[in-house]
């Protein structure tokens, strides 16, 4: 498949962008620096762009930097199945080894961030260290969602994916408006500036990434009940036994504080909380300078303390 929109998904930087085979796709990635690779995986309704500050960081400290598209987003191929995490978890280690790397700091954002606990849980030989910005653990994200009636709330788009067509729609309309909306009701005071939401917009308008941008969500609410759905949550007891990081704003109005945490209680590792005051859903773009220093500074702690 070529890519449908190269100038909105692959802008110019001091980055390289190729194409890696993986678990049955063709996934785009943005690349910096050599050294330790660390993986950067980005959520809803955003891109590998999201990462483009922390890019520059962590090659500039001595890492390869590696953002990859989820699969149907960005620069990688829409494909018509696949949209559960435990195959996207796939994806994301899969392009971990067609990198020829051993394993991989694997730092994942909302979405992303909910399919590295699991890909960590999944293949915990190809994952190094775990890094989750404003996303609780699986588990405890299920049981938020079900128990909690604040997060009911706050994550009330996510109920709303569950129509057919319409929110694809909606996602779309004029220019991807309704993306430039949320990424600045979901952020803290610090907005994101016009280009930046123009680029997400761009890239939600390349046809099918709307449809599947939400599928994934789709599945998260459907198989709730179902048997797929209750084995997956069973899988995900599985403890995380790696170093992990957990970052959150705490002005998220998605992901409420209260949900992200007590994920700790599945990692049987290094475990560090770290609540950025004053920021949202997207810590790494409201402060990417402060953001970017916590990550590389705990990379690079030969021993992160519990």
């Amino acid at each position: 498949m070529t890519d449908p929109a190269p100038s909105a998904v692959r802008p110019e930087g001091p980055w390289t962008h190729r194409d890696v085979a993986a678990n049955g796709a063709r996934f785009h990635i943005a690349e910096l620096g050599d050294g330790p690779l660390v993986m950067l995986v980005h959520g809803f309704p955003q891109f590998w762009w999201t990462w483009r500050h922390q890019l520059v960081a962590l090659a500039d400290a001595g890492f390869r930097a590696v953002a990859m598209d989820l699969r149907g987003v960005g620069g990688s191929d829409r494909t018509p199945r696949g949209y559960d995490p435990a195959n996207l978890a796939l994806d994301i280690t899969g392009v971990i080894r067609s990198l020829g790397e051993p394993d991989a700091a694997l730092v994942g954002h909302d979405l992303g961030g909910y399919l590295a606990w699991t890909a960590a849980a999944m293949r915990p030989k190809l994952v190094r260290r775990l890094a989750v910005v404003s996303m609780p653990h699986p588990r405890r994200w299920r049981s938020a969602m079900l128990r909690d009636r604040r997060q009911t709330a706050a994550a009330s788009y996510i109920w709303g994916f569950q129509r057919p067509w319409i929110p694809e729609r909606q996602l779309t309309a004029d220019d991807g408006a309704l993306v430039g909306r949320l990424i600045r009701d979901w952020s803290g005071p610090r907005l994101p500036d016009d280009e930046a939401v123009e680029t997400y917009q761009q890239a939600m308008c390349i046809p099918s990434t709307a449809h599947c941008s939400i599928e994934p969500y789709r599945w998260l609410v459907r198989s709730l009940a179902r048997p797929d759905g209750i084995q997956f949550n069973r899988r995900m007891k599985r403890p995380v036994r790696v170093p992990t990081l957990h970052l959150h704003g705490s002005l998220d109005p998605v992901t409420r504080t209260r949900s992200a945490a007590g994920s700790g209680e599945y990692v049987e590792a290094p475990y560090r909380w770290r609540l950025f005051d004053g920021l949202g859903h997207f810590p790494h773009e409201e402060d990417p300078v402060a953001f970017s220093a916590e990550l590389v500074n705990w990379l690079k702690d030969p021993e992160p303390d519990r």
